[in-house]
């Protein structure tokens, strides 16, 4: 009988869950299963989809003597020596010798004085290293320039053994000269890499998931039906989990990889569409007309006509809430964009129709920003204001509320405040929440009621990457407003990391002060660690320099009034230097402030950065921002690169969540809200995109509330039911 045939017969006869203890497995003993157990792997499922982090597709590895001048080629190898020097003109070179086995080949970087340090830790870890670019020969050897370097443990390559052995470096060493055989073994020199723990080699983990997927691949239950699988290029699972595991080329790892980063993606974007269609179905909202007459009457209130962006923004806001149904729309803009300006259009077009509005942000200081604002807009009309904030003492909250629920009021701005459960509204038409990735999901549905509920307009002023707006916002419609104001000045950038590139900014700075400019002084704590110096130590110093009543300070410790005034003083010209932190932020107006110095900007997120410098060059005169930063990682220098080449708010986004990702471009408190199991946005965006129309077009043609789908939609509704306040039926 064939291995295959016993394996078949073993598989009918023997009892299998996905539930056994994972000392089922090859290898597996209760030591092992206690170091597993660290991975929260203790069951055959768990060690199922504990999926493989990378794959080294040693298929694609280039013979030394197959290299060819000019053609890509790939090589394994170790360090054998690396070097770092400065070149005539002043620039980094970094030089390191690769030993391929049969021949040494040298890479090659310029200006990325960085990788000297990357490379000699790891060269001193003894590890392997596989390289890829277009060599050219260069002396009599080949050299390749700028090429993509990967690092992986001498180990990675091993054969199966037993962690509970230690290796010596001779053995590694051996086991290192091996991978091949071990590639045959699992198929097409294919070699997978998993999270490890301390006693679970990597050959060990690919023997248990190998003998896992083998014996129990068959048993994963699969959601989607086999007609929809084939019609969408979609392996079934258990055959997905065995070529995750078990593959026998790139093709099967890739066709596994594929089908489980789709149901991640697919499950989300269906929670998306089934809460759009809740939305649409069973809430009702005020039909709000805008009549040229109305529409005349509001544009008279700003001093200057609306940007083609902001036009066309307001025609989708129009159009939008002529309708019964809620409207929500994401509203995102560049710095400077004038997203407020559209805010304010739909707020009034909804009073002028006999309902109130309330305007939502996530801090006191940008709530008191927009009512400034709109103060400023609606000076003299008859519209009724108020605030409603956590810093109003409990009589004047009381107040509010009252007048709220009495329709005394017909537009509010707040902060959370204006969503607790004692807060409670008259008419309530419109709702626009802005910096909408500082909330949350239940937060912007917060203001529904029993089947009633407002129109949203959701804003931010920090564009969002396409992928997060697929995920994080993908039940709404989005309009993006990119182009800026007439008048806007533009803002050259540079990066400061030299004493002399000091002292050259300071005495243009102090030109510019001279004239008459302001400077903003940026710091990313308030007080210093030691090393950097904070927000307050860096105001002293600007006072010596320039004396005590010409340096402002703001930061987030100080009272509301002192900042204000402090803030007012900058505003008016009296303070022509401020230090802050983040505090300015968002909302901040200075059309005199054309100067920003970012200290230790290699601390602040790319977007960051860029909201910060979207606070000068708000008048008649060019903007200058100069980073102080002596970057220690490559993902710090490429931010601060970035700022220099570009200052297209858009394109920044999409280069910081390249660097980032999606938890550190929304905040910890929105990675959480996107429980993806595997998928990366980065990394799977075109697939985002197929389950987003594909999960849409099951929902709009109702072919989800079939039968065939009802294990899926309840696994949907299983594992986002509460984050996107899912009707549990319909």
């Amino acid at each position: 009988m064939s291995d295959a045939a016993t394996d078949a017969a073993e598989l009918a006869t023997e009892s299998r869950s996905l539930d056994e203890a994972v000392t089922v497995l090859s290898g597996v003993g209760p030591s092992v299963a206690s170091k597993l157990a660290k991975l929260e792997l203790r069951t055959v499922e768990d060690v199922l989809w504990h999926l493989p982090r990378d794959v080294i597709d040693l298929t694609q590895l280039t013979p030394f003597d197959a290299i060819v001048e000019g053609e890509t080629a790939t090589l394994r190898g170790t360090l054998a020596d690396v070097d770092g020097r400065q070149t005539a003109r002043g620039g980094a070179l970094v030089s390191a010798l690769v030993d391929a086995g049969v021949g040494f080949v040298r890479a090659v970087w310029f200006q990325q004085p960085w990788r000297r340090q990357q490379l000699s830790q790891e060269m001193a870890q003894g590890k392997v290293v596989v390289l890829s670019g277009k060599p050219k020969l260069k002396g009599g050897g080949w050299e390749f320039s700028h090429p993509v370097v990967q690092f992986f443990a001498a180990e990675d390559f091993g054969p199966d053994a037993s962690p509970e052995t230690p290796k010596d470096k001779a053995t590694i060493a051996a086991d290192s000269a091996s991978e091949t055989n071990e590639a045959k073994q699992q198929g097409g020199g294919v070699l997978l890499k998993y999270a490890l723990t301390e006693g679970i080699g990597m050959p060990l983990m690919r023997r248990i998931t190998r003998d896992a997927a083998a014996r129990y691949a068959d048993l994963a239950a699969d959601v989607l039906p086999q007609p929809f699988c084939e019609s969408n290029d979609l392996v079934g699972l258990p055959a997905a989990l065995r070529g995750l595991h078990r593959p026998a080329a790139m093709t099967e790892y890739e066709a596994g990889r594929r089908r489980v980063l789709f149901d991640d993606l697919f499950e989300f974007q269906l929670g998306m569409a089934l809460r759009r269609r809740a939305w649409s179905k069973e809430a009702e909202a005020p039909a709000i007309a805008v009549t040229a007459k109305i529409d005349a009457r509001i544009r008279r209130l700003f001093p200057f006509q609306p940007t083609a962006g902001q036009e066309q923004a307001i025609a989708n806001l129009r159009r939008d809430i002529a309708r019964s149904h809620p409207m929500h729309r994401l509203l995102q803009a560049d710095v400077g964009a004038g997203k407020t300006v559209v805010a304010v259009y739909a707020m009034l077009a909804a009073i002028a129709a006999g309902y109130q509005a309330a305007l939502m942000a996530p801090t006191e200081l940008l709530a008191q920003q927009h009512r400034a604002t709109i103060d400023g807009y609606l000076a003299g009309s008859r519209v009724r204001r108020a605030a409603l904030t956590g810093s109003l003492s409990p009589t004047e909250r009381r107040d509010v509320q009252r007048r709220l629920v009495d329709g005394e009021i017909d537009l509010v701005v707040g902060t959370q405040a204006l969503i607790q459960e004692s807060v409670d509204f008259d008419r309530l038409g419109l709702v626009v929440i802005d910096e909408q990735h500082k909330f949350g999901v239940a937060q912007r549905a917060a203001f529904s009621r029993e089947g009633a509920a407002p129109h949203v307009l959701v804003m931010t002023a920090t564009p969002i990457p396409r992928s997060l707006c697929l995920t994080q916002f993908g039940d709404l419609d989005v309009t993006a407003i990119s182009d800026r104001p007439p008048g806007r000045q533009p803002v050259t950038t540079a990066r400061v990391m030299t004493t002399p590139q000091r002292r050259k900014m300071w005495a243009f700075v102090r030109e510019q002060l001279d004239e008459g400019r302001q400077l903003y002084v940026v710091a990313p704590r308030i007080e210093g660690d030691g090393e950097q110096a904070g927000a307050e130590e860096l105001a002293d110093r600007m006072r010596r320099h320039f004396g005590r009543e010409s340096v402002g300070l703001v930061h987030g410790r100080m009272d509301r009034e002192q900042r204000q005034s402090m803030m007012d003083g900058f505003r008016v010209g009296d303070v022509p230097v401020l230090v802050s932190t983040t505090v300015i932020e968002v909302g901040v107006d200075v059309p005199n402030a054309s100067l920003m110095i970012i200290n230790d900007a290699g601390q602040f997120g790319l977007s960051q950065l860029h909201q910060l410098r979207g606070r000068i060059g708000r008048g008649s005169y060019r903007g200058y921002c100069f980073l102080l930063s002596d970057p220690k990682t490559p993902d710090a220098a490429e931010r601060l690169l970035a700022m220099e080449e570009t200052d297209d708010g858009f394109a920044i986004a999409e280069r910081d969540f390249e660097l980032r990702g999606a938890g550190d471009v929304l905040g910890t408190r929105q990675s959480g809200q996107m429980p993806l199991r595997v998928a990366d946005l980065r990394r799977d965006q075109h697939l985002l995109l197929e389950a987003r129309r594909v999960a849409f077009e099951l929902v709009d043609s109702a072919a989800v509330d079939e039968p065939e789908f009802a294990t899926l939609k309840r696994r949907v509704l299983d594992r986002f039911g509460d984050l996107m306040e899912l009707p549990r039926s319909g």
